[in-house]
């Protein structure tokens, strides 16, 4: 007996068609989503190429609205924000790798969100040119209560909203 075919699943989870805003288990995004602009599109799970041999998936990132909410792989041009949850397995990464190959690769902004204490870190790509030449980030803000930005959009976060 072959066992049952399984379903096809999405090629990425496009947050906005998440029925009743119910999203992956903690609800990762969802404070994202409420705040964000209509012509911005919250996504998880999609890869982003920042160079010809490198690509990440941040754990939550912003893109423009008009592109196709099937593609599993973006241009780093395509997104606006990329969002990394730190965890104990991806403090290294996230804290180091990721912002300076996303800076590198020209992603307006990048927040980095620390749990055990929540604590998000904003930060958007600076003029200060890094030792190979790209640029890189500059911190906007940082907060462990409320958060307040006027780019990549007007917001004002309650950082207890923040559900990872």
């Amino acid at each position: 007996m072959e066992p049952a075919a399984r379903p096809a699943l999405p090629r990425h989870r496009d947050l906005r068609r998440r029925e009743a805003g119910h999203l992956t288990p903690g609800g990762r995004g969802l404070w994202l989503r409420s705040h964000a602009p209509v012509h911005l599109r919250v996504a998880q799970s999609v890869g982003v190429g920042l160079s010809s041999n490198t690509s990440r998936q941040p754990d939550v990132l912003l893109c423009d609205a008009g592109l196709g909410s099937d593609r599993s792989l973006l241009r780093a041009a395509d997104v606006v924000l990329a969002v990394e949850i730190v965890s104990p397995g991806t403090r290294r990464v996230d804290r180091f790798a990721k912002p300076g190959e996303y800076a590198a690769a020209g992603i307006p902004f990048y927040w980095r969100i620390e749990q055990d204490p929540m604590h998000l870190y904003a930060y958007r790509l600076g003029d200060r040119i890094g030792p190979g030449g790209e640029r890189q980030y500059e911190l906007v803000t940082d907060g462990s209560e409320v958060i307040e930005l006027t780019e990549p959009f007007a917001i004002k976060l309650p950082i207890a909203e923040i559900r990872p």
